[in-house]
C-alpha cells in the first residue's frame, strides 16, 4: 500500500506507507546479575548478619555471575522470535527478566501486558488428575468455569495424553516427563496471550505432537501476540520462527531474519 503526497505544478509523489508495528517487548541495556554466596558455614546467620550491618562489612565470598549483559531489542505484536544460543549463555534468565520473575540490574525491561512464561518445570500438582490441573491452570489464566468446561476437552485432546489409556483422569505423578510437558505446553496455548514465553517446552514429545505446537504457536503469533521460543532443537525454531536473536554470554550477537542467523550460529557451533 502506498500514500500519495499532492505537490504544486499538479505533479504527485508516491511514497511507501510505513507499516504500523506494535511494540510488545522493549529490553534496553538489560543486565542480569546472579550473587552466588561461597563463604563459610555460619556465614549467612541472622547474628552474622546483623553483625556486619553494625560493622558496615560486606558479606564474605560474594561471587557475581554477570548472566545478560547490555542487552537491546524490541519485539513487535505477530512475531515469532527463536532464542539461541550455546548452554549458559543467558536465554533462560533473559526469558525469566521479561516475564519479570528476575529483576534486572542495570537498564529496562518494558512489556505490553504481563507476559507469561511456559517451561518444562511449570508448576502442576502431581497429587492432583490431569483434568483437574488443566481446569486450575486455566482459571489461573483468567478463564471463566463456562470457557474451561468448553475448551477442556481440547486441551485433553491436543495434549495427547489419552492415547495409550484414560491419564486424563490419573494423577499428575503417574505422567512421564514428556506427557506432563506436553499438558503444561497444552494448558498455555488455550489462551491468546499477548506475550508468551516459550523455555524449551516443545522439545518434548514426539514428532506430532511438535507438529502441532509448531502450527499452534503460529496461531498464536497470526492473532497478534508476541511468542518468544527458546529451543536447543534448530529444526523448530526454523519451522515457527521468522526472526531469531543469537544470544552468546549474555551478549546479542545476532539479530536478523532466522535463516540467516541460523547459518551463522551452525558455522560457530561446528566450529568449536
Amino acid at each position: 500500500m502506498v500514500d500519495h503526497l499532492a505537490m504544486s505544478n499538479d505533479v504527485t509523489v508516491t511514497l511507501p506507507r510505513i507499516q504500523d508495528r506494535i511494540p510488545t517487548v522493549v529490553v534496553d541495556d538489560a543486565h542480569v546479575v546472579y550473587r552466588v554466596h561461597k563463604g563459610a558455614a555460619g556465614s549467612h546467620s541472622p547474628v552474622a548478619a546483623l553483625r556486619r550491618l553494625v560493622t558496615r562489612t560486606s558479606t564474605p565470598n560474594v561471587r557475581e555471575v554477570h548472566a545478560v549483559r547490555g542487552v537491546t531489542f524490541t519485539a513487535y505484536r505477530g512475531e515469532a522470535i527463536g532464542l539461541i544460543g550455546t548452554n549458559g549463555s543467558g536465554k533462560s534468565t533473559l526469558l525469566r527478566a521479561i516475564a519479570g520473575l528476575l529483576p534486572v540490574e542495570r537498564g529496562a525491561v518494558y512489556t505490553e501486558g504481563q507476559p507469561s512464561l511456559l517451561g518444562v518445570n511449570a508448576a502442576l500438582l502431581n497429587d492432583l488428575s490431569g483434568e483437574r490441573n488443566v481446569t486450575l491452570g486455566c482459571l489461573a489464566m483468567g478463564m471463566s468455569p463456562a470457557e474451561v468446561q468448553r475448551q477442556l476437552p481440547e486441551i485433553i485432546e491436543f495434549s495427547g495424553i489419552n492415547q495409550r489409556g484414560d491419564f486424563a483422569s490419573l494423577p499428575m505423578r503417574t505422567y512421564s516427563s514428556g506427557m506432563s510437558a506436553r499438558l503444561r505446553f497444552s494448558i498455555a496455548a488455550a489462551k491468546q496471550h499477548d506475550v508468551l514465553l516459550i523455555d524449551e517446552a516443545l522439545a518434548t514429545g514426539d514428532k506430532r505432537f511438535r507438529k502441532r505446537s509448531e502450527a499452534r504457536v503460529r496461531q498464536l503469533r497470526e492473532n497478534a501476540g508476541t511468542v518468544f521460543l527458546v529451543s536447543h532443537q534448530l529444526s523448530s525454531v526454523r519451522d515457527t520462527c521468522e526472526r531469531t536473536i543469537w544470544l552468546e554470554s549474555g551478549v546479542i550477537k545476532m539479530d536478523g531474519p532466522t535463516d540467516e542467523v541460523l547459518k551463522a550460529y551452525e558455522a560457530f557451533t561446528s566450529g568449536k
